[in-house]
């Protein structure tokens, strides 16, 4: 009987460690906490300043970092606002070249390549701030002053999560700043449409954007090379776009596969006939001499040869 007892004890103390434990060290569905993120975070940081765009000046590094951290150190990972990156935005806040702005939605490696870290284009992720969280991941514990590198929540289980927050207040701050000439790059090929509802640009981006600043709206509407045509100018979600900006009073021109940006695509898909390159000079001046290109070997070498006795001839 004690012994049956006991055994029954035994396994209710089991169970109840076991939730316990499960409570105490929940599991999130997204991934976990960059390795060395204080590393990386401060040496982009001296990167951006020193080689890729010193014109912004000295930014205390050090600073930056900490005002980065205490935005979600320490705190329930579901309960982190944008407005907990404030000081980090101010400490690394630089101003935006007229004309540079590139907004974009479902390209973002494609986008990095044409901004061409900044000589280019300035994306977001080309400013110091959005240099700095790029493709990165992080979160902390309530309670807890160190990073959870197991597991971080995603925006499904909580949309007020460390890395959400952070690109809400990054994607307001850089809206604001763009002026002149702003310029978007949209997929055409994106299964969940060109411009999707919600999402960063419709949600964060326009809504920030000063009409008093700005000049003309440009979209590019650029299909994965060997993806589905899927949206073009003016139509679906494109043309939900164009009519929702030019409501707002602005001036959009839209241009489909932008020629610029799908060369970009090309190295990987080189023999696709959209990667093929044109030109309105002769036939005859694009590739070697031959009897049907208007002339012919035995030509070419007598015209040479003739040349050369002429120089030579000159000389002596």
């Amino acid at each position: 009987m004690m012994k049956s007892l006991f055994s029954s004890l035994l396994l209710v103390s089991v169970l109840f460690m076991n939730s316990f434990s499960e409570v105490q060290g929940k599991k999130w569905q997204g991934e976990g906490t960059t390795l060395n993120l204080e590393s990386i975070v401060i040496g982009r940081c001296y990167d951006y300043i020193r080689i890729v765009n010193p014109a912004v000046g000295e930014k205390n590094c050090s600073k930056i970092w900490e005002a980065f951290k205490n935005a979600f150190i320490d705190k329930d990972p579901c309960s982190i606002l944008p407005k907990d990156y404030e000081l980090f935005i101010n400490l690394s806040f630089h101003a935006i070249p007229p004309n540079k702005s590139l907004f974009w939605e479902n390209n973002h490696l494609l986008v990095n390549s044409f901004a061409d870290r900044g000589r280019r284009y300035m994306s977001l992720a080309n400013t110091l701030f959005g240099y700095l969280a790029d493709f990165l991941n992080w979160c902390g514990q309530a309670n807890s002053t160190g990073l959870d590198y197991e597991s971080c929540p995603t925006t499904e289980e909580c949309e007020n999560n460390p890395v959400e927050s952070f690109w809400r207040i990054a994607s307001t701050t850089y809206a604001q700043h763009s002026s002149g000439v702003i310029h978007v790059l949209l997929n055409g090929s994106a299964a969940g449409g060109a411009y999707p509802e919600p999402g960063f640009f419709a949600d964060y981006e326009i809504p920030n954007l000063q009409k008093d600043k700005i000049s003309e709206i440009v979209i590019w509407v650029v299909d994965d090379i060997e993806g589905p045509d899927r949206e073009s100018c003016g139509t679906f979600t494109v043309e939900i776009l164009e009519n929702r900006l030019k409501k707002l009073g602005y001036d959009v021109t839209c241009t489909d596969n932008y020629k610029s940006v799908m060369f970009l695509l090309c190295p990987d898909h080189p023999d696709d006939s959209k990667c093929a390159l044109s030109s309105s000079a002769p036939a005859a001046q694009r590739g070697p001499i031959s009897s049907d290109r208007g002339g012919s070997w035995d030509g070419l070498m007598f015209v040479s040869f003739a040349g050369f006795l002429f120089r030579l001839d000159l000389v002596y």
